[in-house]
């Protein structure tokens, strides 16, 4: 591989961490650049996933400085996680592409248009505690979305931040650092199953991983720094931008 296409990776790995950290959806800018490069694609999932843990690392380390991250939530939904995570990236082949691409399309639009048309969504915490329905409630899709990105991947951030919104009344802010914590556990235990598996391509994943640290350092700092009047924003548009790429891939398949 060459130096220009390193480069090119890296670039898109630190846009890709940087926008990650703030809405999500990180993954539709740093996978196809590394595909684009000529990396095969199951190298490439694996590569993608070893550099997307350590931005994930970044943004969850920063989130937690800022106290954004509820611990005694993250304790319960981190298990269904891991095991959601395992189970996804075993079964990855045995679910049609085609049907998931329809399935994530009408789920992302809908997100999309609450999210627009529900003024208020994600500007105030209005979190009053931890109860046995929310807790259970949050496991549940912890579970489902450590799953759904081990086995497909797109949104995933973004699925999270939506949910921590509507179940826990979070801000956007405490929804995205919460969600971080979570993205980084089902990173983790994908790597370790694609590591063990001999999909990685480390020339390409150490200095792509290094961008990707200094783009999630950058995003969570603007999403830290600015709430919810920033993030709604761009939760809004990367969630139109992954229904375009869903429904481009659907057509092209």
């Amino acid at each position: 591989m060459t130096l220009t296409a390193v480069i090119f990776i890296c670039v898109a790995g630190f846009l890709a961490a940087a926008v990650d950290s703030i809405a999500g959806g990180g993954g539709m800018i740093s996978l196809p650049a590394i595909l684009a490069a000529g990396v095969p694609p199951h190298l490439a999932l694996g590569t993608n996933k070893f550099a997307s843990s350590f931005a994930s690392l970044t943004s969850t380390i920063k989130f937690a400085r800022s106290l954004k991250i509820n611990f005694k939530l993250a304790a319960f939904q981190i298990p269904a996680t891991i095991v959601g995570s395992a189970i996804g990236v075993r079964t990855v082949l045995s679910i049609p592409e085609s049907f998931l691409n329809i399935l994530i399309v009408v789920m992302i639009f809908s997100v999309a248009l609450y999210t627009i048309f529900k003024k208020d969504f994600g500007q105030y915490n209005t979190f009053k505690g931890l109860t046995a329905k929310n807790i259970t409630l949050g496991v549940i899709f912890a579970f489902a979305l450590g799953f759904y990105d081990g086995f497909f991947g797109p949104g995933t951030g973004s699925f999270l931040i939506f949910l921590f919104i509507s179940v826990f009344g979070f801000d956007f802010t405490s929804a995205a650092g919460n969600g971080k914590i979570l993205n980084f556990i089902s990173n983790i235990t994908s790597l370790i199953l694609f590591a063990i598996g001999g999909k990685i391509v480390y020339l390409v994943g150490i200095p792509m991983a290094i961008s990707m640290i200094f783009g999630a350092w950058v995003g969570t700092h603007i999403a830290i720094t600015n709430g919810p009047k920033v993030i709604k924003p761009i939760f809004v548009t990367i969630a139109c931008l992954l229904i375009i790429k869903l429904i481009y891939s659907a057509l092209t398949a």
